[in-house]
């Protein structure tokens, strides 16, 4: 189970495989069905967590009932509230399965140990911690500056599948639109 961690590791940084036996022991393996949660609203953040196998989501709901996803978690993605996974204060997010799913979960104490023992995972999880904000900054600067259509292709052209794979309401919030904009974008698209 622990493949595709070990490589996506090795990716980014060199680690030896006497470290990397290590790093396993710290991790809990999960199986989390379709539609169960990970995480809750309100609840701490106490696991982050490597995607083997499958798809969650990151996502809040509003006080009008909208939902707003803040983050696909693809095979081979990270996906965690790490201000609350950092600072045990309650999540703002909930994260759901969207698909079945196999996970790598590590508490923060065993990240901590983790990036102790393995002082290369430090500088792993750093270069992983810049690129998540890097992409931040970029969609949020590409949801206040670019058009809806443009948001979507872009999305669609990043990740072929997703269409496939993630109800089109969900893309809709992912990209900032209602479902029925989102519509009317696929069909303008389509006779393009």
């Amino acid at each position: 189970m622990f493949e595709l961690l070990h490589k996506k590791i090795n990716e980014t940084i060199d680690i030896t495989d006497q470290d990397f036996e290590h790093v396993k022991t710290l991790f809990i393996p999960k199986k989390l069905r379709k539609k169960r949660f990970l995480l809750q609203e309100g609840d701490p953040c106490v696991y982050t967590c490597f995607v083997e196998r499958g798809l969650l989501r990151s996502f809040r709901i509003d006080e009008k009932g909208n939902e707003h996803i803040l983050q696909f978690g693809m095979q081979g993605w990270w996906i965690a509230d790490l201000y609350s996974f950092l600072t045990g204060v309650g999540s703002q997010y909930n994260i759901e399965a969207l698909e079945e799913s196999e996970l790598l979960l590590i508490t923060k104490p065993s990240w901590d140990t983790l990036l102790n023992e393995v002082p290369a995972l430090e500088r792993y999880f750093r270069i992983l911690i810049q690129n998540n904000l890097i992409a931040t900054q970029n969609r949020l600067m590409r949801n206040m500056t670019i058009s809806a259509e443009e948001r979507y292709t872009k999305l669609i052209s990043e990740f072929p599948d997703i269409s496939q794979r993630v109800p089109q309401h969900m893309i809709a919030s992912y990209i900032g639109v209602t479902r029925e904009t989102l519509s009317r974008l696929r069909s303008q698209i389509s006779h393009q």
